[in-house]
């Protein structure tokens, strides 16, 4: 797999952070040596996409928190991910905003009291948008990655679900499971 730039494994974007850690891509890519950062392009409420609202259990139209990021590796964009939120949840919080969350949203989330025990991930291969194309600094005849990830509390209860759309041909996702 010579042609993959980034090898990444979705667990530490699950885990809140211990107090003053920074955000998991940015300790994710210093470890590898690499340099991460991102840009909060809109925050706030929305209505979900159709899509989203199934995954949250929403009414079509119900609307959500949403978080809209692109991602770098290195200075260039390798990622972009949208991050939405029940209302409840989100509503008058720092998800809702476009500052840097310290320890990043996960960390938020424990503090307000909504901690994540699963998650479930639904990858995809597709063409991407011409807007998409043109943020990832890419071609609409280079396939890229969607992931959708759900994550659920210990009630089963949605506390967000995010939508990551990458460069196909820089990824490998690495799924490392323990069974039994």
């Amino acid at each position: 797999m010579s042609s993959v730039e980034w090898v990444t494994t979705s667990v530490p974007y699950l885990t809140a952070r211990q107090p003053g850690q920074g955000d998991a891509w940015s300790a994710e890519t210093a470890a590898k040596g690499r340099r991460g950062s991102q840009r909060i392009v809109q925050a706030g409420e929305t209505v979900a996409p159709a899509g989203i609202a199934e995954v949250l259990g929403l009414e079509p139209g119900a609307e959500v928190v949403v978080r809209r990021r692109i991602m770098y590796l290195d200075g260039r964009p390798c990622e972009l991910t949208d991050t939405y939120y029940p209302l409840p949840i989100a509503r008058g919080t720092r998800l809702a905003g476009t500052a840097k969350i310290p320890g990043g949203a996960i960390t938020l989330l424990a503090e307000l009291g909504y901690v994540g025990v699963r998650a479930r991930e639904d990858v995809s291969a597709r063409l991407p948008s011409q807007e998409e194309a043109a943020a990832l600094e890419s071609d609409v005849t280079q396939p890229v990655l969607q992931v959708v990830r759900l994550s659920l509390d210990a009630a089963d209860r949605p506390v967000q679900a995010d939508r990551m759309v990458m460069p196909a041909q820089l990824q490998q996702l690495r799924y490392d499971m323990k069974i039994g």
